[in-house]
């Protein structure tokens, strides 16, 4: 996709080829956005290789995550190596332009199945090479407020009107306490499956660490198996965590799987609530757009994914079990307006 022509946006292209070709010594033969316009990065062709050029509106974020990259291409191959910044311009490693969210839409059960273990392997080691550095010392602890907590754990309101309100025996000072966990491991912080790649070498890489820092760990799981658009069984992927898991993550295995089924609750229903306002203000998109330009996914299947997710999640938790009559409401509810979809499709 060529980039939108625009005084502005020609102003921005001009400036990161002219730095490109500086800092490669080398022509710049074209460019594309391989995230849809509007977005900060872009593939730059040269002769012997694709590279990515990411101009952000906030030259510290750019700054921030080429410092991560830097920081853990030192002892994993999970993410692009950092190719160097110039001002507020990063280049980086093409990842590939096979993207986890369209790669695994397109494959079989077997096809699936890899790319999960592999997603989720790459996750577990890029957090395990983070604690051979000095990340911990360095970057923002996230969500570590009273607010930040219990504005996520009120994100189940949003079942409400499917379901005839949170039951009172749902503890939501006890769910605010588990979640409120120190930041004692390094995260991605959006996991979400548009931003890996499997490259060339045909390796996965996971890439945008722009919003990175600390928390408990299982968050960058939570954003990959709450993703609308990652359509795995729930409990498939939950034999894949445990197959996966890194005993070194300083949690015990029960108590980690705890922590996300519980965050992971909360995070359905965060993600819920966004795909009903969007569907609200644009109506229902297909799922094929969702994945093309890794929008929220305004598409009925997607919300009905995510019901199935937090339903079987929230039954993993004495915490958050409660909470199951409320998302096989909101599951029934979204079943109902993907049939009502499906027949407006074919009338």
């Amino acid at each position: 996709m060529i980039p939108a022509a625009n005084e502005q946006n020609d102003k921005r292209l001009s400036r990161i080829v002219e730095c490109a070709e500086t800092h490669f010594e080398q022509t710049v033969l074209s460019i594309s956005a391989p995230d849809g316009e509007g977005q900060s990065s872009f593939r730059l062709q040269l002769a012997d290789r694709d590279v990515i050029a990411t101009l952000r509106p906030n030259f510290r974020r750019t700054q921030l995550e080429a410092f991560v990259l830097q920081s853990l291409g030192r002892y994993c191959d999970d993410v692009p190596q950092c190719l160097g910044v110039v001002g507020d311009i990063m280049f980086q490693f093409d990842a590939g332009r096979r993207h986890l969210n369209r790669d695994i839409a397109c494959s079989d059960t077997a096809g699936q199945a890899d790319l999960a273990a592999r997603a989720v392997a790459g996750i577990f080691r890029f957090q395990a090479a983070s604690r051979k550095t000095t990340l911990d010392e360095m970057l923002p602890h996230l969500g570590a407020n009273q607010g930040w907590v219990g504005s996520f754990v009120d994100m189940v309101d949003v079942l409400q009107p499917y379901s005839g309100g949170v039951p009172d025996r749902f503890d939501r000072a006890a769910a605010c306490a588990l979640i409120a966990q120190p930041g004692g491991q390094f995260v991605k912080w959006d996991c979400r499956p548009g931003s890996a790649s499997i490259g060339a070498d045909d390796h996965l890489r996971w890439f945008d660490f722009e919003y990175a820092g600390m928390r408990h760990g299982a968050e960058d799981f939570a954003s990959l198996l709450g993703d609308e658009g990652w359509l795995l069984e729930p409990d498939v992927m939950a034999d894949v965590m445990i197959d996966a898991y890194d005993p070194q993550c300083g949690h015990a295995i029960a108590d980690y799987l705890d922590y996300l089924s519980v965050y992971l609750t909360f995070h359905c229903a965060q993600r819920l609530k966004s795909i009903v306002k969007e569907a609200g203000n644009q109506g229902w998109l297909s799922g094929e757009r969702g994945r093309e330009y890794d929008d929220d996914g305004v598409y009925p299947e997607f919300a009905v994914q995510i019901c199935k997710v937090g339903r079987y999640f929230s039954a993993q938790s004495r915490i958050t079990a409660p909470l199951i009559r409320n998302f096989d409401g909101a599951l029934h509810a979204f079943q109902e307006v993907r049939q009502d979809v499906a027949s407006l499709k074919t009338a």
